[in-house]
């Protein structure tokens, strides 16, 4: 009997502590989920925030992006702005810079997945990485412009005679600037002197009124424009080429895509929708006010004076689809080609190089 009464003492003893155990403040239910008096208004708030998360970028596809101070730059402003908002398709990293063979290199290395480069570099990456990049928009069309310090260039040919101080050497506006001048019987370095330089150099020099010719692109063209009311623009190198060359269109600038990324399709179809909702934004001259901010605000032109006269000269374009790229590019790649095949990479491209979905 005293077995028994001992052992229903144990019990009650062990029920008792048990029950205690279960009704502490660290335990119970209700404890768990109310805030402690010495929380801090952002402890507090914790536990509502994680209810319901918001979607976070690291649910979204990455893509190293690659643009240009320039016109192309100034066509990603507005993808800028939204990306740090959170509000793009894809996850960015971007990459600026002003020479176009940094950029290059980038996307040769796979530092770049995504980059903007001058048409004709399209062609000599995909013919150089044996089909390892593809282009998947065009958005620039003309923007080099020769300028004078006076009023005696009406046409190409006053070019005869003169020293034309010129940015591009090797790359597409020297090709550009060649072609034109043969087209209209001036042969370069002959009938016209030519000196290249940076263009930063050439700007500085031609606002200074320390040159009198010079061929820029825009922004820079704009920027001397803006400095110095004595220099106006003589020639529009879009309008030059359209006069000798009407079945080609002018278009300097474009998207390439390295074709080993991950997901290639849905990452080229995120790109292109936030891409394009960006140059349609900067382009539209309702927004100049504020499209002139974002190209300041990312470094991409250095002033919003020069912001708001170059953009609409900047040929800001969005072409996407294989078919109409390529009848885009098609005529100008051929003139180039019998131009110089250098400077497309010594062959047409073929129609893999146009970026079509699997």
């Amino acid at each position: 009997m005293k077995k028994i009464l001992s052992l229903f003492l144990v019990f009650l003893l062990t029920f008792a502590l048990a029950a205690c155990a279960g009704t502490s403040p660290e335990t119970s239910p209700e404890a768990s989920v109310q805030p402690s008096e010495a929380a801090s208004p952002s402890d507090s708030a914790a536990p509502e925030e994680s209810a319901s998360p918001e979607p976070s970028m690291a649910e979204k596809l990455s893509v190293r992006a690659g643009f240009l101070k320039g016109p192309t730059g100034i066509g990603a402003s507005y993808l800028m702005s939204q990306s740090e908002k959170g509000e793009t398709a894809l996850d960015y990293t971007f990459t600026i810079e002003s020479d176009p063979s940094i950029i290059t290199s980038s996307v040769i290395s796979g530092d770049l997945d995504i980059a903007a480069v001058p048409t004709n570099v399209a062609s000599v990456l995909y013919n150089k990485m044996e089909g390892g990049v593809k282009i998947i928009a065009v958005n620039t069309l003309s923007v080099l412009y020769i300028l004078e310090n006076g009023e005696s260039i009406q046409s190409v040919a006053d070019l005869e005679g003169k020293t034309l101080y010129a940015t591009g050497q090797a790359a597409n506006p020297e090709y550009v600037l060649n072609y034109i001048l043969r087209q209209n019987g001036l042969e370069p370095g002959e009938d016209v002197t030519i000196e290249y330089a940076d263009a930063s150099e050439l700007a500085a020099k031609m606002a200074a009124g320390e040159l009198d010719v010079c061929m820029l692109p825009v922004p820079m063209s704009t920027s001397v424009l803006v400095k110095n009311a004595d220099v106006h623009a003589a020639l529009n190198l879009g309008e030059e080429w359209s006069k000798i060359s009407s079945d080609s269109t002018l278009a300097q600038g474009c998207i390439v895509v390295r074709s080993d990324i991950d997901n290639l399709d849905a990452v080229v179809e995120g790109f292109l929708k936030d891409y394009e909702t960006s140059v349609d934004f900067m382009a539209d001259s309702a927004n100049l006010e504020a499209a002139a901010q974002l190209a300041v605000q990312y470094e991409i032109v250095p002033s919003e004076a020069i912001a708001k006269a170059a953009i609409p000269d900047s040929g800001l374009i969005f072409i996407a689809g294989a078919d109409s790229i390529k009848e885009t590019l098609s005529g100008y790649f051929q003139v180039l080609l019998e131009a110089e095949p250098k400077s497309i990479g010594g062959a047409l491209p073929d129609d893999a190089f146009y970026f079509k979905s699997a």
